[in-house]
């Protein structure tokens, strides 16, 4: 019976539970790095394929972790004020050491290197823990929380047919929504007063032009008409020769 007993035991004793889930935390971390020339790069940064029952064991160790990181920005945000860029062993940087300066900045990296020092302790590997502090923790300055997604995958694993997951970092890969630009009334009211004016120019055009025909209209029958009296004076006359 697993009574008053929290998580989930994936087969595996205390010991090895807590060492599965640093692993599984920095494997995630570690995708992050710059692995160019590494014969092990991962196939995707930020994301690992594990099954669901890990993924959401892991999942709170790591916005653990990303948390801890978050908050410790801002001490080294008042500890750069203080700091100085000569190379470490120069003189410059020796004068610097003996300085009011570094006793400042020492003071103020303070919350920042026990912050590293916990996350240390909670993964176990010091190159996740710098990536952890340098890359992944100013993605989310601004997000409280919420840092992983875990996906489900359709296809089982082969072997077991366990159900398969995807873990991954959020911001990367989101789905954008596209919000559907909103109707202008105004735009539409002024091209529909166009479009009357243009028509009502186009009916003004067709009357005018239908006073016009209807004008040379009865002109044009006047001079028919015209033509032809003239036509029934000359036949009258031809008529009158032939009878003298």
């Amino acid at each position: 019976m697993r009574h008053r007993r929290k998580g989930r035991t994936l087969g595996r004793n205390p010991s090895h539970q807590r060492a599965m889930l640093r692993n599984l935390a920095s494997a995630l971390m570690l995708t992050e790095r710059d692995a160019e020339f590494d014969d092990n790069q991962p196939k995707v940064k930020g994301r690992i394929v594990t099954t669901i029952s890990k993924a959401k064991e892991v999942r709170p160790l790591v916005e653990k972790c990303i948390t801890i990181a978050r908050r410790s920005l801002a001490a080294e945000e008042a500890a750069a004020e203080h700091a100085t860029s000569a190379e470490r062993g120069s003189q410059e940087w020796k004068s610097w050491r003996t300085s009011d300066s570094w006793n400042a900045w020492n003071q103020a990296m303070a919350p920042s290197v026990a912050a590293r020092r916990r996350c240390l302790k909670l993964i176990g590997d010091k190159q996740a823990v710098g990536i952890l502090f340098d890359e992944i923790a100013p993605r989310f300055v601004d997000r409280p929380g919420g840092y992983t997604r875990i996906v489900r995958l359709a296809q089982p694993r082969l072997g077991d047919s366990g159900t398969q997951a995807i873990l991954e970092f959020v911001g990367v890969r989101d789905r954008k929504i596209e919000e559907s630009q909103k109707p202008s009334f105004e735009d539409s009211t002024a091209e529909t007063e166009d479009e009357e004016t243009a028509a009502e120019e186009e009916g003004t055009q067709d009357e005018s032009g239908e006073q016009v025909s209807a004008e040379k209209a009865p002109a044009d029958d006047a001079g028919v008409g015209e033509t032809g009296a003239a036509d029934d004076g000359a036949g009258d006359t031809d008529a009158g020769e032939e009878k003298k």
